[in-house]
């Protein structure tokens, strides 16, 4: 078990035994660190680049999110700032982030370089075409937004004094999943998986079930080509599908555990533990764990992992950028209980 998910159990019990979750999140901080290193970055704006990345806390343009290689998007992005600014955004982001998380992230980044050399396309392909959105003043006492966004990649937070109230959707995702060629690209070896665990994991888990488990666990023999209500304000309610935590045994429960750490872990610390916190109070045996498609790599798969709060989905059904088929990852955390502080619907 890993460190970061004994650190968050070791959290949760913690707040069991008598620590209020509000005495730790106000220890730990995040969200007074990350108005911190957005009042720095918004200080270093002119007039242009502040028309460019400050928006009211009510615009709609706050819950307007999505992953995919668009011309336009909301934000100042990172090839219209200064080297300085560059490095304020990357502490932003450092500070928003957990170690796992921010690396996850610049990786995503930089992988555009990867993809701009074998389509040998244009400025769509671009490491610094991700864009800063601020969503009304990033102040000690008032609640902000702020969004982080290029192509596979949507992070999205609101502050209010020292606590992050949301950080959903996050949104990582990869092509390739696995670099099958070697490009002799520095940065770039043959094999390298940005988001192996989460693909690893979730087909370890599936292929260690006995068939009868997997029969429930199985929601359909094709896999979806795309995850539920992308781009979409809201997350979708449906019922849980799949295998439910209590059929499952305990080799099985571990790897689900690990699983969910997975994508909790991209958090800091306290953010992390107020997840866990969410997660325990809806009951491990709201948890279920639903598969589609197929159940090796190079065949598109699916999962979702579904409890009373949260809502993980992944799928790898589309080829890569050198054709390879089902090795392209799209995966996303969602907030049943409202992305983006809102009230879900």
């Amino acid at each position: 078990m890993r460190k970061s998910l004994l650190a968050a159990i070791t959290l949760v019990v913690a707040l069991v035994s008598g620590t209020t979750a509000y005495t730790y999140y106000r220890l730990a901080g995040t969200g007074t660190k990350m108005t911190s290193a957005a009042t720095a970055l918004v200080d270093s704006l002119n007039a242009e680049q502040r028309q460019a990345m400050l928006f009211p806390y009510d615009s709609d343009k706050r819950v307007g999110w999505h992953f995919i290689p668009k011309d336009e998007r909301k934000g100042l992005m990172m090839r219209d700032m200064t080297d300085q600014q560059r490095a304020l955004t990357h502490d932003l982001l450092q500070v928003a982030l957990s170690q796992i998380g921010y690396d996850k992230t610049d990786k995503i980044m930089a992988n555009e370089a990867l993809l701009k050399h074998v389509q040998k396309s244009g400025p769509i392909r671009d490491p610094l075409r991700y864009y800063v959105s601020i969503f009304g003043e990033p102040k000690e006492g008032q609640r902000w937004g702020l969004s982080f966004e290029g192509h596979h990649l949507s992070l999205n937070f609101v502050v209010e004094g020292d606590e992050v109230v949301s950080s959903t959707p996050q949104f990582f995702a990869t092509n390739p999943a696995e670099l099958k060629e070697d490009y002799h690209l520095e940065g770039y070896p043959q094999g390298m998986a940005i988001l192996k665990k989460e693909e690893d994991l979730g087909l370890y888990l599936i292929n260690m079930m006995a068939p009868a488990q997997q029969k429930v666990a199985i929601i359909s023999e094709k896999s979806p080509s795309e995850i539920r209500n992308a781009g979409e304000t809201h997350p979708p309610q449906t019922a849980p599908e799949g295998i439910a935590w209590g059929h499952l045994n305990k080799n099985e429960m571990a790897t689900l555990t690990t699983l969910i750490d997975t994508y909790i872990s991209a958090m800091p610390q306290d953010v992390a533990a107020k997840r866990y916190a969410a997660l325990k109070e809806g009951g491990w045996e709201s948890i279920h764990f639903a598969w589609a498609g197929g159940l090796k790599k190079g065949v598109p798969h699916y999962y979702r992992i579904q409890g009373k709060t949260f809502l993980i989905e992944f799928v790898n059904a589309q080829p890569d950028v050198s054709g390879n088929p089902a090795n392209h990852i799209h995966c996303v955390w969602r907030d049943l209980q409202g992305d983006f502080a809102l009230p879900a619907k």
